[in-house]
């Protein structure tokens, strides 16, 4: 299927209308490698526009309006909650713009509702992922790129070909995850404010550290972080804002924590790690619960690869803590990896307690 407008329409109409359990049975796995590039390049390329009758819509811009803020709203609560029982509303209310676009609109209300549509389908996206669902997220990423395109919003595509690629890192795909975040750069093509520009260095930054190039990292994050501090932040819209200094060193101290676990001989990158997450835990506004408990459970894992397991276990309960306040699948794995950093300390009777009570925490 191209990625035409009307054969956009009858993707979204086939992905809104199809329930979750039939879009998992349609895709079981992640698409990877070239078919999934080859893919995501048409958000790049145009398209021979193919007319299509639709009967004329009643919707006014108020009501868009309304969407709109709900669209903010749920970011936000993806942001506190991570996926679970909210994601269900998200949804419902992208099946509702999905049937509006069947009909025919004037040309800026179709744009506001395309962009919309791409919002809370990367809203939608993000939940699945949160809750688990591998193949169906990425069915709706792909989903809020093509509403993307169709709106003209060449930052937010990127923004969605960044999440993709994070997706892709966690699955252990940094070679593909590097080539979407070359293809939301050249979308881009340094019109992107200088956050959205921050953002996708790290994740570049990312993939090198997951490549095992350690000096490509460490350029890619100081590239970061000069455009993160060169950014004029007044002007961001609503969905980048979160990328501020303590996304910045919360994601490089993640960073210096992967390569933390793949050289245990050099502890200078568990200090590195523990320094940056530390400082990201300070910064942090309290409403990115998520976030706050990924960090706080790879302080802990700092600690441990530094054998310090008096600070470490103080960090675990704190992450235990925190994570029972999320629904979110990326923190239980950051437990799950935490607990294999502590299982070979347990003849600490400290390190014996928390670990029994983490395994309680994971099999909750």
């Amino acid at each position: 299927m191209t990625w035409a407008r009307s054969d956009s329409i009858h993707s979204r109409t086939e992905v809104t209308q199809s329930r979750d359990r039939e879009a998992t049975k349609a895709i079981a796995t992640l698409a990877v490698g070239t078919p999934l590039i080859e893919c995501v390049e048409h958000w790049l390329t145009p398209e021979r526009e193919r007319p299509v009758p639709r009967p004329p819509g009643n919707i006014g811009m108020e009501e868009i309006e309304l969407i709109e803020q709900a669209a903010h709203l749920f970011r936000e609560w993806d942001d506190h909650f991570g996926g679970g029982l909210r994601r269900k509303a998200v949804l419902g209310q992208l099946y509702e713009v999905a049937d509006l676009l069947r009909d025919r609109h004037p040309a800026d209300m179709t744009q506001r509702l395309f962009q919309v549509m791409a919002h809370l389908a990367e809203t939608a996206a993000m939940m699945s992922w949160d809750s688990g669902m591998q193949a169906t997220a990425q069915r709706y990423y792909i989903l809020a790129l093509r509403a993307c395109k169709e709106a003209g919003d060449h930052a937010f595509g990127a923004n969605i070909l960044a999440s993709m690629a994070r997706q892709l890192l966690y699955m252990g795909r940094p070679s593909d995850a590097l080539e979407l975040i070359r293809l939301a750069e050249d979308g881009t093509r340094g019109r992107a404010p200088g956050a959205v520009c921050s953002m996708l260095r790290t994740r570049e930054a990312w993939a090198y550290a997951k490549l095992g190039r350690v000096q490509a990292f460490r350029r890619a994050t100081g590239e970061a972080e000069e455009a993160l501090a060169g950014a004029d932040r007044s002007s961001d819209p609503c969905w980048i804002r979160y990328f501020d200094e303590a996304e910045l060193a919360g994601v490089t101290g993640g960073r210096l924590l992967d390569l933390a676990q793949e050289h245990r001989d050099q502890p200078r990158y568990a200090r590195e790690a523990e320094t940056l997450i530390g400082r990201a835990l300070k910064l942090r506004q309290p409403e990115s619960m998520r976030s706050f408990s990924l960090d706080q459970a790879g302080l802990a894992q700092t600690y441990f690869l530094q054998r310090d397991l008096e600070q470490a276990v103080s960090a675990g309960h704190k992450a235990i803590d925190l994570a029972g306040q999320t629904q979110s699948d990326r923190v239980r794995v950051q437990l799950a990896d935490l607990y294999q950093l502590a299982v070979p300390h347990q003849r600490e009777s400290a390190v014996r307690d928390f670990t029994e009570r983490l395994t309680v925490a994971l099999c909750a």
